[in-house]
């Protein structure tokens, strides 16, 4: 099993330090082209990948120097319900009021559509109309 691990750590480090390499914008390789980095991980395989995540990309550092986990612990953020949000109830007023706009329009160009389809009909009824008679009239 030893025998085994030996050889899986340092291609799972590689595998993870390419696909970490690829993925990483051109800007943000330090020290060399991104080129190089991923032949360095691919051609040296227990140093390229440890060179990588050690010194190959820039990290990003929290202001003055705190852990995230640290600023997590002083930062609590509390749920707010969203009916004691003044935000949400102020977007919930106005979604309403273009729900209410976007219904009218819609209630609007129904009526128009049924008044069109009612002409359409009276016109085609006129025209039946018309027809019937000049047949009985020969």
């Amino acid at each position: 099993m030893l025998r085994v691990l030996m050889y899986l750590v340092p291609l799972a480090l590689t595998i993870y330090a390419f696909i970490d390499c690829l993925n990483t914008p051109e800007d943000e390789a330090k020290h060399l082209p991104k080129i190089a980095w991923v032949f360095i991980i691919l051609l040296f395989w227990i140093v390229g990948p440890i060179a990588w995540l050690a010194a190959g990309k820039l990290r990003n550092v929290p202001a003055g120097g705190r852990t995230p986990s640290e600023w997590h612990r002083n930062h609590r953020t509390e749920y707010v319900a969203p009916d004691d949000n003044p935000e949400f109830l102020k977007s919930l007023a106005e979604d309403n009021k273009k729900d209410e706009s976007l219904l009218k329009s819609w209630e609007a160009d129904l009526r128009r559509r049924e008044e069109e389809l009612k002409r359409q009909e009276d016109n085609q009824d006129e025209k039946r109309g018309k027809g019937d008679k000049k047949d009985g009239e020969d």
